[in-house]
């Protein structure tokens, strides 16, 4: 298996604990000390990784990878998660872009954006309204 390939299943392994909610895994992909940056903000630890996966009130339902490319040390993914809001039941999809940077088999670094707003809208968390910048 190349360093690709290896990368490629631990970042895979990482999304999919999205689904499942399995802390246990994200423990034994994401490194303790990963710095994560998108969204405006830099933070450092797995803690926010574990709460990003457990997110309570949220389920993800399903998701969809839509591009994969791995060079070297870095996996950069492109995807769309469905999401259910528990309490009304309402469903919306985000889509996502992120960048990993693997070190010894875990996860160190990662870079991303995703449609945060969109997603809210779609929940009905927020108006469903354009935005005036007027």
């Amino acid at each position: 298996m190349t360093e690709q390939e290896r990368n490629i299943g631990i970042v895979r392994r990482y999304l999919r604990a999205f689904v499942t909610k399995d802390l246990a895994e994200v423990r034994s992909v994401v490194d303790e000390d990963v710095r994560i940056y998108g969204s405006g903000t830099a933070v450092r630890g797995r803690r926010f990784a574990e709460q990003a996966v457990a997110s309570p009130g949220l389920t993800v339902l399903d998701q969809e990878i839509l591009e994969l490319y791995a060079a070297g040390d870095r996996v950069v993914v492109s995807m769309a998660q469905t999401y259910r809001h528990d309490r009304t039941g309402r469903t919306a999809v985000q889509s996502a872009c992120k960048m990993y940077r693997l070190s010894g088999g875990r996860i160190v670094q990662f870079w991303g954006e995703q449609d945060l707003y969109g997603l809210l809208r779609g929940l009905g968390l927020l108006p469903d309204v354009p935005v005036s910048f007027a």
